[in-house]
C-alpha cells in the first residue's frame, strides 16, 4: 500500500443479495433458509500526489458519491490512519462509544441517543452505529408437501440456494506459481430482487426444473444481522471521526455530554474507547519518560559545568525553543498530537546541544586559553561557535523541510507535526542562542577561577 491511498469502508444493509462478501446466506434449520444482507467492504483508491487542500477536496467528492446510495454508511480514511485506528481500538474510527447492557432493545435506544449527542458536537464527522438494530432479511421457509410432490430433498434445496446466491468453490486454476479458486454463483442481474430469488430454477433428480417460489414461502422481514459482544457482554457501539479540532478536546466534551444527557438503566454503562484513550496513555508515558531523561541530563550537566549559573544558562535555551514550537503549533491549528510531543522532545535535545557547545567554548577560552572573561571573550566565543551551531540547525532544517511542507498529506499524520515543531523551535532557539545567550552569559556567567571562587564564597 502507498501512503497516498484512501480506504473507503462502506456498509450497505439494503440489497437482499449480492456477490462476494456482500450478503450472508445461512440455514436456520433443515426447512428454513435466511438470507441476511449485512454487508461490509473496503475499496482502496490510489490517488495522485495531492496537497492537504487537494486531498480534502477529493475526500469530500468521494464522500458525496458514496453517500448517494440509500442505506449506505461510509467512512473515508488514509491507509495509515485506518490501520492505526484498527490496531489501537479495533475500530476504523478514532472515537468509539461502547454501551454495555443485556437488553438489545434498550441498547439500541441508548445507542441512538448517543449517536444524536455525538452528531451535535462540533467536529464530529461520519457518526455511525456499528450494528444497526434492524436490516432487511429474506426468509425462505420450505414447503414439505411441495418438496415431496416434486421429488426434492430439503438439504439439497438449501445447498442449491446457498450455491446460487453465496457461491461455492468448485476447483482451482494454476498459473505459474499462483493458485486461483474457481467458484460458481448466479449472475448478479439474476439475483437483484426478491422476485429474482423466487424465480430461481431448481432441478430435481428427474431433470425437471421448478422455481423456488413453488417449493418455499419467501418473505422479507426486519431482523438483526449483527449482535456485538465484548467479554461475554452485549454491547452496542457508536463510532465517529473528528475534524477541525483536537481529538482530546472532542472526547472530553463528548464524555461530559454523554454522562450528563444519557440516562442509563441499572446495569448498563458507557465506555469511550479508541485512539483518544490510547493517545492520552501514550502522552502520559512519553512525558514521564522524558522527565526522567531530563532529570538525568540535568544531573550530568551540573557535574560538568560546576557553576550552577552556567547550568541555568544552558537550560535557558529550552524556553527559546519552546516559544518557537508553541508558536508553530498554534499557527497550524493548536492541536498537540503525539508527533508534536515527539517533536518537542527532539527539539529540546538539539537546542541543548547548541547551548552546551557555546557555554563549553566560553569555559575553554577562559580556563584553557587564558582569556579574561569579558566582552571580547563573549564575542569571540559566539563568533567561533556560529558556524557549528548554524550548520547543525541548517542540516536539521533542510532534512525536515519536505516533511513540514507536506504536513497534512496522506501518510504524514505523525511526521508532519513533528517536523513543524522542530523547525519552528530551531528558528527561535538558534537566533536567541547566538544573539541573546552571549549577552546573558556576559552578565551572569561564571567561567574563570576567580569568578567560581567568588560564587562559592557567596
Amino acid at each position: 500500500q502507498r501512503a497516498g491511498e484512501v480506504v473507503v469502508a462502506a456498509e450497505q444493509p439494503r440489497q437482499p443479495v449480492a456477490g462476494g462478501r456482500v450478503g450472508v446466506v445461512g440455514a436456520l434449520s433443515h426447512e428454513v433458509l435466511i438470507l441476511r444482507c449485512g454487508q461490509y467492504g473496503e475499496f482502496d483508491l490510489a490517488l495522485k500526489p495531492l496537497d492537504k487542500s487537494g486531498f480534502d477536496h477529493a475526500r469530500k467528492q468521494i464522500s458525496r458519491i458514496v453517500g448517494g446510495f440509500p442505506g449506505v454508511t461510509s467512512a473515508i480514511d488514509t491507509f495509515l490512519t485506518e490501520r492505526i485506528n484498527e490496531t489501537i481500538s479495533g475500530f476504523s474510527a478514532p472515537v468509539a462509544v461502547n454501551i454495555y447492557g443485556k437488553d438489545l432493545s434498550v441498547l439500541d435506544r441508548e445507542a441512538a441517543e448517543a449517536q444524536a449527542i455525538l452528531s451535535g458536537i462540533r467536529g464530529a464527522a461520519d457518526v455511525r452505529l456499528l450494528a444497526p438494530p434492524s436490516a432487511p432479511e429474506l426468509l425462505a421457509a420450505l414447503d414439505r408437501p411441495s418438496l415431496a410432490r416434486w421429488g426434492f430433498e430439503p438439504a439439497a434445496v438449501l445447498d442449491d440456494i446457498h450455491t446460487a446466491l453465496a457461491g461455492k468453490k468448485v476447483g482451482q486454476v494454476f498459473q505459474d506459481n499462483r493458485v486461483f479458486n474457481v467458484s460458481v454463483i448466479v449472475h448478479p442481474k439474476d439475483r437483484k430482487s426478491i422476485t429474482d430469488v423466487a424465480n430461481l430454477p431448481l432441478r430435481n433428480p428427474e431433470g425437471t426444473y421448478v422455481s423456488l417460489s413453488q417449493l418455499a414461502h419467501l418473505r422479507e422481514m426486519p431482523a438483526r444481522y449483527m449482535i456485538l459482544h465484548e467479554g461475554a457482554r452485549r454491547v452496542q457501539t457508536v463510532t465517529c471521526r473528528v475534524r477541525g479540532r483536537s481529538l482530546n478536546s472532542f472526547v472530553a466534551e463528548a464524555q461530559k455530554q454523554l454522562f450528563s444527557r444519557l440516562h442509563l438503566p441499572a446495569g448498563n454503562y458507557v465506555d469511550i474507547a479508541g485512539a483518544a484513550k490510547e493517545q492520552a496513555r501514550t502522552k502520559r508515558d512519553l512525558l514521564v519518560h522524558s522527565l526522567i531523561a531530563a532529570l538525568g541530563i540535568v544531573i550530568l550537566l551540573s557535574i560538568v559545568t560546576v557553576s550552577y549559573r552556567n547550568l541555568l544558562l544552558i537550560l535557558l535555551n529550552l524556553p527559546f525553543a519552546l516559544a518557537g514550537g508553541v508558536f508553530v503549533a498554534l499557527a497550524v491549528g493548536g492541536v498537540l498530537s503525539i508527533g508534536s510531543i515527539v517533536g518537542f522532545v527532539t527539539l529540546f535535545g538539539i537546542t541543548l546541544r547548541n547551548s552546551v557547545m557555546l557555554i563549553s567554548h566560553y569555559e575553554h577560552l577562559v580556563q584553557v586559553e587564558g582569556m579574561k572573561w569579558g566582552l571580547d571573550a563573549a564575542v569571540r566565543g559566539a563568533s567561533e561557535r556560529l558556524a557549528p551551531i548554524l550548520m547543525t540547525a541548517s542540516v536539521t532544517a533542510l532534512g525536515l523541510l519536505p516533511l513540514a511542507l507536506g504536513s497534512g498529506s496522506a501518510g504524514r499524520e505523525i511526521e508532519g507535526p513533528m517536523a513543524q515543531i522542530i523547525l519552528g523551535g530551531l528558528v527561535t532557539s538558534t537566533l536567541l542562542n547566538l544573539l541573546v545567550l552571549p549577552s546573558l552569559a556576559l552578565r551572569f556567567g561564571r567561567f574563570g577561577k576567580d569568578h567560581l571562587n567568588a560564587e562559592n564564597q557567596a
